[in-house]
């Protein structure tokens, strides 16, 4: 068993900080109008959320949901019309409206077709103001729907990045995910990909699924590493409730944990030796390649807007979004309501970010990066120094080796053993507050 001082390494994955099951129904229901109003907006992030999937992988989590029968991606997209327009009139005309960065997700966007496609890019840019040609703008896709026509026309409106969920080049590997995909469309839609010249390409691989060995994982490796795809991702499994994989019981917990810790630094080193630079405990980037990353959007100061019925906007103060489920029958019932629905202009579930939680946020969001926290930058916005506010925390994560002892004065950045306890490190910054509703929450 882990020593009590040492938890276990796979916990959560902390990509936003409340998580979206610590967020409640808002009794209030503010007005964005009235959110946005103080709201600095000259660098904002904009994310379109489409929930829907040609398939559910066994690990996916995510909301989304199996097709989109009869005419539901025109009720979508005629919704998500809807809520840029009331969005876009929310933040007003006082100050500059300017978006920094775009991002689509999932589910898979291009589920849309191509038509479907372009009028999203219509409805970041005509409805919201956002110039899809002038920022980053990202787009998940999968080998199904990686098709040429689609790919046009992301490539057409300006997508920088394309990141592509492969997850394993052995087709038994896939298959023990749940994640039915055949070897000839991947190595066709990647060949799509690079035939469509957007200049990022980002490929997720899994660690830790059943039959993986090193030989296998260092197969995958390869055959992404082949198509030099200027970003890789490398995720360890999660077994989750209500997923397919979340009836699988594992008495082997701790052997598990060790297997992916083995399996995550033999792709940590291979990368590295291959001219990848570690951007995070997930993140590598190819020496030389173009950051398809906000250039001047910082993820712990600036405002998001989230469009769609799974994505979560940010403000200084609030963060707010829709109901969040995984299980089938729920998703489809959020969605159907979402399409529904005619009035955009209130915030209906979140969660209220105080000094506290925006201290902690801002603290998880950098640290968990390998360039690490600037001291004086925490000093210059909270008016207070770090290690008097996260002291305890930060001498248990000294004593246990996660911490850079070599690191500049001012420069608070985790070691290699830190990068790789990540999933463990950030659930411990959580506040009491969030984790008493986390552990409230009901899956769904």
């Amino acid at each position: 068993m882990n020593a009590p001082d040492r938890p276990r390494p796979y916990q959560s994955y902390v990509y936003a900080y409340p998580h979206k099951t610590a967020y409640r129904p808002l009794e209030s229901r503010p007005e964005l109008s009235a959110l946005w109003a103080a709201e600095r907006k000259d660098a904002l992030a904009l994310y379109l959320h489409v929930p829907f999937c040609e398939v559910r992988c066994g690990f996916c989590n995510l909301f989304t949901r199996i097709g989109a029968p009869g005419e539901l991606t025109t009720r979508y997209l005629d919704a998500l019309d809807r809520q840029a327009t009331a969005v876009r009139d929310a933040l007003g005309d006082d100050v500059p409206v300017r978006f920094a960065a775009a991002a689509f997700g999932g589910g898979t966007p291009t589920f849309l077709t191509a038509d479907e496609l372009d009028r999203l890019c219509d409805i970041a840019e005509k409805r919201m103001g956002a110039d899809l040609s002038a920022v980053p703008l990202s787009v998940e896709t999968s080998p199904a729907t990686a098709t040429a026509d689609r790919l046009a026309v992301l490539a057409e409106r300006g997508a920088t990045r394309l990141s592509i969920g492969v997850q394993s080049f052995v087709a038994e590997e896939a298959k023990a995910a749940v994640r039915p995909q055949r070897g000839s469309d991947v190595v066709a839609a990647l060949d799509r990909i690079r035939a469509s010249r957007v200049p990022v390409l980002n490929v997720d691989l899994i660690y830790g699924i059943d039959g993986q060995t090193p030989r296998s994982w260092r197969y995958s490796l390869d055959a992404a590493m082949s198509w030099q795809p200027e970003e890789l991702y490398l995720y360890p499994l999660y077994v989750r409730p209500l997923t397919g994989l979340g009836g699988r019981a594992r008495s082997d917990d701790d052997a598990w944990d060790a297997r992916r810790l083995d399996f995550y630094r033999q792709g940590r080193d291979h990368l590295v030796a291959h001219g990848y630079e570690q951007v995070s405990m997930r993140m590598f980037r190819r020496s030389g390649a173009p950051a398809a990353a906000f250039d001047d959007h910082a993820c712990q100061t600036d405002g998001m807007i989230g469009l769609g019925c799974g994505a979560r906007s940010y403000t200084s103060r609030l963060h707010y979004s829709f109901d969040y489920a995984v299980a089938t029958a729920e998703v489809r019932g959020i969605i159907d309501a979402y399409t529904a629905t005619e009035d955009f202009t209130r915030a209906e579930v979140g969660y209220a970010v105080d000094d506290d939680e925006a201290r902690r946020r801002h603290l998880l969001q950098s640290l968990l990066q390998a360039e690490g926290m600037s001291r004086a930058a925490y000093r210059t916005r909270f008016g207070g120094e770090v290690d008097d506010d996260f002291g305890p925390e930060l001498e248990r994560f000294a004593q246990r080796g996660w911490l850079d002892a070599a690191a500049p004065a001012d420069l608070l950045r985790l070691g290699p053993e830190g990068l790789a306890h990540s999933d463990a490190l950030g659930p411990e910054l959580f506040s009491p507050g969030v984790r008493v509703r986390m552990a409230a929450y009901e899956p769904k």
